[in-house]
């Protein structure tokens, strides 16, 4: 059974030209696998919510969110 990939962050919410880009993608990663609804934003701390909690959501809030899948719906 092959996993669904987890979407990066669009650029324009989160740039791939970022020195941590790679730390965030990992974190999302790992807390979208595990079933979290947020994680810890490794260079600030800040909490970031989960591609997999704007979906369940439903729709957009309009806030920015880093993982929001309908960007451009």
């Amino acid at each position: 059974m092959s996993e669904i990939p987890i979407p990066s962050p669009h650029p324009s919410r989160c740039s791939p030209a970022r020195a941590d880009f790679e730390l965030i993608v990992a974190a999302h990663e790992a807390a979208v696998r595990a079933g979290n609804a947020n994680y810890r934003d490794p260079t600030t701390g800040l909490v970031v919510l989960t591609v997999s909690t704007h979906l369940a959501r439903g729709s957009c809030c309009d806030s920015g969110c880093r993982h929001c899948p309908f960007i451009g719906c």
